[in-house]
C-alpha cells in the first residue's frame, strides 16, 4: 500500500510540475514525497500535519496560467469538487469562479463556471443551497448545478463603492450569513488614513467613515425572505479598515480581523481582532493599537476613548485575510479553535494561526504572549505583544521564502473538507493546498 502511495503522489507530481525540472520550478518543488496522498509541499508543518499539493501552476508566464489568484474556496456535495473564487488580476472583469474536481493520485481539473468577474473574492453558501460571490461593487448568486451556471447568475446586493485600486483601495468585499439570514457585507476604505495632503486643516472627521455614504465599515443588509434582500442597508460596524477576514461563532459572536493602517516601521500598528457589536465605531482613521491616536489625526477627531477597543491584537502588518472556526473530524486538538490566515509579505506574514477561545467564541488574553516573525538566516523570532494579548498556535511555522525550494506563504481563504482537511487558497503562488495528519 505504501508503494503504491508514493507511486500515485509521483505521478501527481508529474502532472502538476510538467516537464520542468525541480532546479527552475518557480513554486514548490516536489521531490516525490507525498502528504496523505497528495504531493508533499516543502513547508516546515507543526507537528503531526503536513500541506499537500492540490493544484500549482508549471513554471511560465503568469498569462499561460489557468487558475492565476484563487482567494476562496467552497467545498461542493461529495467530497471531490469544489468551487473556487480566482481574483484574476487588479483590474475590471478579469475574475473567474471555477469548479475544481480534485482527488488524490489524480491530476486537478478546472472547469470555469463564471467569467468577466471584477475583482471577486467573498464566497459563501446562501440558506438557498446557492453560491454566493463578492465582486467589487456587488453580491451576486449562482446555481453550480445548472447546466449553464452563467445564465443562473442574479444580484442580490448591488450599489457597493467601486473602490478601484490605484485610484483607491480596499476594492474587495466580502460578507457572511447572520444567524437570522442579514447579509453582513465588509465595504473597505477608500484610502489608508483618510488624511492624504492637502486635505483641509480644519476637517475634524473623516468623511469617508462618517459621510452619507459611509465606507470603512460593514453593512448590515436585511433578510427579507424568499431570497431577497433590503437594499436600505444600515451600518452594522464603523471604523474598520478593511474587514476581509470575517467570522460568526455559534455563540452568535462575529468576529472580524482588522488590516490596518499602512505606516512604514515594521512593528507598529498591530492588526487587531474585534468583536463586533451594533452601532459601534472601531477607530479608523483616528486610532490605532488599542487607542493611540493616529499621527495624522492627532488633535482632530473624536478622540479614541468612545472607541470599541481590540479583543486582541495580532501582529503587525500580518494582513488577515481569511477567518473560520475549525469543525472537522480530522484534527481534534484544533476542534473549535480560531484559525486566521496572515497573508502579509513583511516578517509576521506568510503564516496560518489558530487560537483557543472561550464559549463566546474569543481568545484568551495573558501577559507576556508574544507573535513569530522570520528572521535573517531563515530562523524565527519571537516578539512581545504589548499589554494583554492572546498567543497563537502556529501550524505553518517555516513558510517563508527558501529559493528553489518554495515561495513565501500566500494564505487567503479556507474551508474544511468533509474528511477535516484544510483547504487553503494562495493568490500570489496560484496554488491550492491541502493540511492534513502527516501520514504518506
Amino acid at each position: 500500500m505504501a508503494t503504491k502511495r508514493i507511486l500515485l503522489g509521483l505521478a501527481a507530481a508529474a502532472s502538476l510540475a510538467g516537464a520542468a525540472p525541480a532546479a527552475v520550478q518557480r513554486g514548490y518543488a516536489l521531490d516525490g514525497a507525498t502528504c496523505d496522498g497528495w504531493p508533499r509541499a516543502p513547508i516546515d508543518m507543526a507537528p503531526g500535519l503536513c500541506a499537500g499539493i492540490v493544484l500549482q501552476p508549471v513554471a511560465g508566464q503568469f498569462a499561460a496560467r489557468q487558475l492565476r489568484m484563487p482567494r476562496a474556496l467552497l467545498p461542493l456535495e461529495g467530497g471531490r469538487d469544489w468551487i473556487v473564487v480566482d481574483l484574476g488580476g487588479w483590474g475590471d472583469r478579469q475574475g473567474s469562479v471555477w469548479r475544481l474536481t480534485a482527488e488524490a493520485g489524480r491530476p486537478a481539473r478546472l472547469t470555469r463556471l463564471l467569467t468577466g468577474l471584477t475583482m471577486p473574492h467573498g464566497l459563501g453558501a446562501g440558506p438557498d443551497g446557492k453560491v454566493y460571490v463578492g465582486e467589487m461593487s456587488r453580491v451576486i448568486r449562482f446555481d453550480p448545478a445548472a447546466a449553464d451556471p452563467a445564465a443562473t447568475v442574479e444580484a442580490v446586493v448591488t450599489g457597493l463603492p467601486d473602490n478601484k485600486l490605484h485610484q483607491h483601495r480596499h476594492p474587495l468585499s466580502h460578507f457572511l450569513f447572520d444567524a437570522d439570514g442579514d447579509l453582513l457585507v465588509n465595504v473597505g476604505a477608500p484610502s489608508d488614513q483618510c488624511g492624504a495632503p492637502g486635505r483641509p486643516a480644519g476637517e475634524t472627521v473623516c468623511a469617508e467613515a462618517e459621510g452619507d455614504e459611509p465606507t470603512a465599515g460593514v453593512r448590515r443588509y436585511r433578510y427579507l425572505g424568499q431570497g431577497r434582500w433590503d437594499p436600505a442597508y444600515t451600518m452594522f460596524a464603523r471604523g474598520l479598515r478593511n474587514s476581509l477576514a470575517l467570522a460568526r461563532h455559534s455563540s452568535g459572536s462575529i468576529l472580524q480581523a482588522e488590516n490596518s493602517i499602512d505606516y512604514p516601521e515594521p512593528e507598529r500598528p498591530f492588526e487587531e481582532l474585534n468583536l463586533l457589536a451594533e452601532g459601534r465605531h472601531y477607530g479608523w482613521p483616528y486610532c490605532y493599537d488599542e487607542g493611540a491616536p493616529a499621527p495624522v489625526w492627532q488633535g482632530r477627531g473624536p478622540g479614541c476613548a468612545s472607541m470599541a477597543k481590540p479583543a486582541s491584537l495580532l501582529p503587525p502588518h500580518s494582513a488577515p485575510l481569511g477567518m473560520l472556526y475549525y469543525d472537522g473530524a480530522m484534527f481534534p486538538e484544533l476542534e473549535g479553535r480560531l484559525l486566521i490566515t496572515l497573508h502579509g509579505y513583511r516578517e509576521a506574514g506568510g503564516r496560518i494561526v489558530a487560537f483557543d477561545v472561550g464559549s463566546d467564541g474569543l481568545p484568551a488574553r495573558r501577559a507576556g504572549a508574544r507573535y513569530p516573525v522570520y528572521a535573517a538566516g531563515g530562523k524565527v523570532a519571537m516578539k512581545p505583544y504589548p499589554g494583554l494579548q492572546a498567543e497563537s498556535r502556529v501550524l505553518t511555522p517555516g513558510w517563508q521564502a527558501r529559493p528553489g525550494v518554495r515561495p513565501m506563504g500566500t494564505p487567503v481563504g479556507m474551508a474544511v473538507a468533509a474528511d477535516g482537511a484544510l483547504w487553503v487558497a494562495e493568490d500570489k503562488n496560484a496554488a491550492i493546498l491541502r493540511i492534513a495528519r502527516d501520514r504518506p
